[in-house]
């Protein structure tokens, strides 16, 4: 099966208020600038961390919305905190929004990048900062941390004024240049913007002077040590979609308290000339909270650090990379992000939703092949030793035009463990023994002939070992002889001789708490034991030859891909994608 390239082709637009509003304006030809389409988004990660399917939502409103409507999205790194930022995070971020089916790269002839990083803005952030100062709209605080988030207050309480709130502008506009020229120690000093008069007493905390500007001593990963001075991120976000021509600034619920700053720090530098009218506005919807898993970067990261997890890209994880390396499809992720709507109504979508649409994507493109997982021997007496039949199977079902596959049955056979029972349950309809004069149970070989159980072996533990049969040498599956013989039971096997051995990774839901962090649980009591088991199973011939990343549909198993990092020709390692139905139960 040869990889699927993500189909980038705009969808059926279905409505909802984000649409809405570009719609209306586009109508109203509120956005129309020389040179530039009507509509602008932009992403913008911080690189401190590896995205995950909570982004995964983001990226595809943002991208989707200006693909949709002719338009261009951004990607903007929003890296203003040194101590916590790499390139490996600004890689692997560039890499999963490919991957996911999205590029910022301009189609247009003007050739101009659509890659940003705050840190290109930092002389223009700095030069707007002391305009700040020097209008009377920020100053420079010299309180602890501790006495600044006293005086903070909280919900229930107003805030006090720092006792620097009035320090003079000229004081103010030198402390901070001391600032830049790197005179103080972190958190020595900090610029605070000054909205208003009675800025403190604001029921909405992100209004109280909100921090600006800090000092911190760190190492950039893109401007080195030329600064010791970074802007805070509700400082930089507005300025930086400004600079961007960002027509359309969409974020998730957790930015609505702080719109009223992002409007009045663009209305302020809007008046002081720095920006022409109409500036970006900003719009919020609901953010994607998914059952069974944790987003929380912190979180993550201590799965990893503690080595619960194997890793960023572990399969268990919900990082883009862990999914990808899973088996999903960038296709699947879009069909659940848009199915699941844009709203701006928080609640949560039942992860069954995302397999739902994994199944639904993977079901016409993977190919079928046979895996035993839990292998038993089955030996069929009355087959000729040494001899071999070729059997046939659709590649696909439901596309012959894929063609045949061809494997072989022969003496000795592998098939799975719970297809045999000594003394079977009621309703049992697979292989077992003779008992109490009656004959052992008739089932037919998939794709092959129809066999009768006479006996087993066990070891000297007690274990079955091997299970024995005849089979019916007129029975074979397509030939006339087949219809003679009507049984209840049908089970998948491959040749002993020519199966192909293989590890096989069986993944499920890393926690059985529907919210395992909700409510300051401790997430960590909720991982599933039965997250990762490997097996060593026997495949159909064929599947040495898998590539990375291919899929296919193990029949009756579920759908399983090629570990990308793994998996080699000749030595193929698989992860289970997703079952085959929703069946999923915690463990107990």
């Amino acid at each position: 099966m040869s990889n699927d390239k993500p189909n980038t082709a705009a969808p059926a637009l279905a409505p909802n208020f984000l649409r809405n509003i570009i719609e209306a304006d586009l109508a109203a030809g509120a956005h129309v600038r020389p040179g530039l389409p009507q509509v602008i988004t932009r992403f913008p990660p911080e690189p401190n961390g590896y995205l995950h399917v909570g982004h995964a939502k983001s990226i595809c409103v943002n991208f989707g919305l200006a693909r949709d409507y002719a338009g261009q999205c951004n990607l903007r790194f929003d890296d203003t905190n040194p101590a916590k930022e790499e390139q490996e995070y600004v890689d692997t971020i560039m890499d999963s929004v490919k991957w996911l089916g999205f590029d910022w790269e301009p189609k247009q002839a003007d050739g101009q990048s659509h890659l940003h990083y705050a840190s290109d803005y930092f002389d223009q952030l700095y030069a707007m900062a002391e305009y700040l100062i020097t209008a009377g709209f920020a100053y420079v605080d010299s309180q602890s941390a501790e006495d600044m988030a006293a005086n903070r207050g909280n919900f229930g309480q107003a805030g006090k004024n720092s006792p620097f709130r009035d320090r003079p502008r000229d004081e103010s506009l030198a402390l901070f240049r001391a600032m830049k020229a790197g005179q103080f120690k972190d958190g020595e000093h900090i610029l605070r913007a000054k909205m208003s008069e009675d800025a403190m007493s604001s029921p909405n905390m992100n209004l109280r002077d909100p921090a600006i500007y800090r000092i911190r001593h760190a190492h950039h990963h893109r401007t080195g040590d030329a600064w010791c001075i970074y802007p805070m991120y509700d400082y930089t976000h507005p300025i930086s979609d400004a600079l961007e021509n960002i027509t359309h600034s969409i974020c998730t619920l957790e930015f609505q308290d702080h719109r009223p700053f992002y409007d009045w720090l663009l209305e302020t530098l809007s008046a002081g000339g720095f920006f022409a009218k109409p500036v970006p506005h900003q719009f919020e919807f609901s953010r994607l909270n998914l059952t069974y898993i944790v987003t929380s970067k912190r979180k993550l990261r201590q799965l990893v650090e503690e080595k619960i997890v194997d890793g960023w890209d572990d399969p268990r994880m919900p990082t883009l990379v862990g999914m990808r390396r899973r088996g999903y499809t960038p296709e699947a992720i879009q069909l659940m992000c848009e199915r699941t709507g844009v709203t701006k109504s928080d609640g949560w979508i039942d992860y069954s939703v995302l397999e739902g649409c994994l199944r639904e994507d993977l079901d016409p493109k993977a190919p079928r092949t046979v895996a035993v997982l839990r292998p038993l021997k089955l030996i069929i007496d009355n087959f000729p030793e040494n001899d071999s039949v070729e059997c046939t199977a659709p590649v696909h079902p439901h596309f012959p035009e894929r063609g045949l596959r061809t494997f072989p049955i022969s003496r000795e056979l592998w098939i799975e463990e719970d297809d045999f029972m000594e003394v079977p349950n009621k309703g049992y309809f697979r292989l077992y023994p003779p008992i109490d004069d009656k004959p052992g149970s008739k089932v037919r070989l998939r794709y092959g002939y129809v066999i009768e159980c006479t006996g087993f072996d066990k070891d000297d533990n007690g274990k079955v070992i091997a299970v024995h049969c005849t089979y019916f040498p007129d029975s074979k599956s397509g030939t006339e002889g087949s219809a003679n013989y009507k049984v209840k039971g049908n089970m998948h096997w491959v040749s002993a001789p020519t199966a192909i051995p293989a590890e096989v990774r069986l993944y499920d839901r890393l926690f059985t708490d529907p919210q395992p962090d909700a409510g300051g649980k401790d997430f960590k009591l909720a991982l599933n034991p039965l997250a990762k088991e490997v097996v060593q199973a026997w495949l159909e011939p064929g599947a040495e030859l898998a590539q990375p990343e291919q899929r296919f549909q193990f029949e009756r198993h579920g759908y399983f891909a090629a570990d990308r990092v793994d998996s080699q020709p000749g030595k193929p390692v698989f992860n289970r994608i997703v079952t085959l139905k929703d069946s999923w139960q915690p463990a107990k």
